[in-house]
């Protein structure tokens, strides 16, 4: 039984030497260490043996199998050192070569609108204020005049986390609410005077739309504070944004939080068709008073306005872009345009 184990042994040792490459050698490991390898089998024998010769043959066994296992990992490292040292030759460096270069990035073109538009109002005296992404159903519906059954709240058109009683904030009028209520709190009356910048979600997706998209909303709250305030405001803001004597139309509009209310469009020239048209960009209004009586703000003595805008439709129109989706797919190829 010895010297079949010791031929096993030596026909083991020199397999394992003479392996060429990782694969070879797994296949020797499971050949003869494997659950019914060469040397695993010779435990078999236990069984009809003797007790003392029992315990002799099952020690040399075990010695063959570590005798075996530790020529495997030692072959192992050798096949490792020499496939890294093959693989670092193959990938040799040509140092007389030319480099490269580093290529210089840029800011999204969101990021640039957004910057933009808050410089202008910023310019315009509006102060920049953020909140949570994160809202409940006070900042984001009720103190905003939605009531229970408006459309607005149906699972169609809002993203609930946790037991619904929480949202992903359908606009950034919420922070126009925290701003109001923080300022009432501290003991402080208006003027206020902000704008909203951030991320806001909704359920819809096409190539004008995206779950996902950004806002600027404004609110200005004063004593005598009037329409044509609002009509100048905006009408300052899209004449400096694209950078041209802008001719803007206000629409009557319904918007629960502002009355009365108003879409803006602006006449838009096709550069491709050489027609114009008129181009629907932003909702606005006067605040409601019960949006006042929700934050603690007396509607008999202060009035004030609200507007909200779309960053995406925005950049859309600057930069001549007609898919949405572009400004999220990562195309370097787009995205170098704005370098």
């Amino acid at each position: 039984m010895s010297d079949s184990l010791e031929a096993i042994q030596q026909a083991a040792l020199a397999e394992i030497a003479g392996a060429q490459d990782s694969r070879a050698l797994e296949q020797l490991r499971v050949q003869y260490l494997g659950r019914k390898g060469r040397v695993t089998e010779q435990l078999k024998q236990l069984g009809a043996m003797e007790p003392e010769a029992r315990k002799a043959f099952g020690d040399r066994v075990n010695k063959v199998k570590a005798l075996v296992g530790a020529a495997i990992e030692n072959r192992a490292d050798t096949l490792a050192q020499a496939e890294l040292a093959a693989r670092l030759a193959g990938e040799t460096i040509d140092v007389t070569l030319p480099g490269r270069g580093e290529g210089v990035g840029g800011l999204h073109p969101l990021t640039r609108s957004l910057q933009r538009i808050e410089r202008l109002f910023n310019e315009l005296g509006f102060e920049t204020m953020q909140g949570p992404e994160i809202e409940d159903d006070f900042h984001n519906f009720g103190a905003l005049n939605i009531p229970e059954l408006h459309p607005a709240r149906a699972m169609q058109d809002t993203f609930y986390v946790d037991d619904g009683a929480r949202v992903l904030r359908t606009h950034t009028s919420p922070v126009q609410i925290r701003t109001m209520r923080a300022v009432v709190e501290s003991g402080a009356e208006p003027p206020i005077r902000i704008i909203c910048p951030g991320r806001v979600y909704r359920c819809d997706s096409d190539r004008t739309h995206s779950p996902m998209f950004h806002q600027v909303e404004g609110l200005y709250v004063a004593e005598n504070v009037h329409f044509t305030d609002l009509k100048y405001d905006l009408q300052t803001f899209l004449s400096r944004f694209f950078e041209t004597e802008v001719k803007a139309l206000f629409r009557p509009s319904y918007f629960p939080f502002v009355e009365p209310g108003a879409d803006v469009h602006m006449w838009w020239q096709d550069p491709t068709r050489g027609t114009g048209r008129w181009l629907e960009l932003l909702g606005c209004g006067m605040v409601h008073p019960k949006v006042f009586e929700a934050v603690g703000i007396d509607p008999e003595k202060y009035t004030g306005y609200a507007f909200g805008m779309g960053v995406e439709r925005l950049t859309m129109l600057r930069y001549g872009v007609d898919d949405l989706r572009l400004f999220f797919n990562n195309d370097l190829r787009f995205l170098r345009q704005f370098a």
